[in-house]
């Protein structure tokens, strides 16, 4: 399973203190079928625990998802920041998220080159 997460999306998980090990749990629930949301066109929702606490009060991750391909981080939000997203945001990150899907390895490995993906690996203080 390959996991990235987008420039934009990386900024806020390191600002928000989110280990690569709470997104990597978060694709493992997905492929155990423990989606917290499906929100069609390959987008699922995804809890994240916040530092010290849990999932429930925590992040809310959407990501592009392929089950046992492929997944991408694409936006997060605070639950006590914001309820959920809007309509016009669901369909616009169905569009970004079917693009990373469907990207093949070498548009991948260059959006990597360019910082416009980042993998997700294990921390090596949490290994």
């Amino acid at each position: 399973m390959q996991i990235y997460e987008t420039k934009g999306f990386a900024r806020f998980a390191r600002q928000e203190q989110i280990a690569d090990n709470s997104l990597r749990e978060a694709i493992l629930r997905a492929e155990q079928g423990l989606v917290d949301a499906d929100l069609g066109g390959g987008l699922i929702k995804q809890r994240v625990a916040r530092k010290g606490q849990g999932r429930s009060g925590g992040y809310r991750m959407i990501v592009a998802y392929r089950v046992m391909s492929r997944a991408v981080f694409l936006y997060a939000f605070a639950k006590n920041e914001r309820e959920d997203i809007g309509q016009d945001e669901l369909t616009e990150l169905r569009k970004i998220g079917q693009n990373w899907l469907n990207a093949s390895e070498r548009t991948i490995e260059q959006a990597i080159d360019d910082g416009d993906l980042k993998e997700v690996t294990l921390d090596e203080e949490e290994t």
